[in-house]
């Protein structure tokens, strides 16, 4: 478990990029990793976690919650509508609106048990066809539409390329949030976190290099 060092890159590329690591949140992403490695990090102090899928967290997340005060949970994965109740219950953010049909059910199940997570919406920068997300010229409407359903939208979210440079990904991503006055970017993962920061980053999404690699059988 190495935290402790994710920590001090997160320090010095704030540094390097004249920011206060107080602007930069560390979703310890958790899917499918062994559970003394999770307790571990929250035996360490750390309290923000993310996941992949809503069933997988369900499993074993309400105990830990009971165990450990203070956690707070973010679904990464994409978001299927019959998962949306139990995400809604359970999560303080979701990072992957990717449809207005998803928002508007969000809304609705929000209204019905009280709460609703911050809201990320996932943009598909590198318009890859595989890959969830809106395309990037329909960002402006898709973040209007969204908040016209008084959902609390918190930012924008990306996965750039595997192959290609994510810095010019990044900062699509900070421009198209920075002219619709979001101030949420989720971006930056364990292999490009730092140039993540450098390009505004505030939520972070790190697995492997605070866990280690994750197990196959998973």
């Amino acid at each position: 478990m190495s935290l402790a060092a994710i920590q001090s890159r997160i320090d010095a590329a704030c540094a390097a990029a004249g920011r206060s690591p107080a602007e930069i949140t560390l979703i310890a992403v958790s899917k499918v990793q062994p559970a003394d490695r999770v307790t571990a990090v929250l035996d360490a102090g750390h309290r923000i976690f993310g996941e992949n899928r809503v069933q997988e967290a369900q499993g074993k997340w309400p105990a830990w919650m009971e165990t450990y005060a203070g956690v707070e949970l973010h679904l990464l994965g994409p978001l299927q509508s019959n998962k949306v109740r139990p995400a809604v219950e359970l999560f303080h953010a979701i990072h992957s609106v990717d449809r207005l049909k998803l928002a508007r059910r969000i809304a609705d199940i929000g209204q019905e048990v009280g709460r609703t997570p911050d809201l990320f919406l996932q943009v598909n920068t590198g318009a890859e066809p595989q890959k969830a997300g809106v395309a990037p010229d329909e960002v402006d409407a898709f973040v209007r539409d969204v908040r016209a359903l008084d959902l609390p939208v918190a930012g924008l979210m990306c996965i750039p390329p595997a192959d290609a440079d994510p810095g010019p990904h990044f900062d699509m991503l900070a421009d198209m949030a920075a002219r619709n006055g979001l101030s949420g970017l989720s971006m930056g993962m364990s292999a490009d976190f730092e140039t993540a920061i450098a390009k505004g980053a505030t939520h972070i999404r790190v697995g492997s290099a605070i866990f280690g690699a994750r197990e196959t059988a998973g």
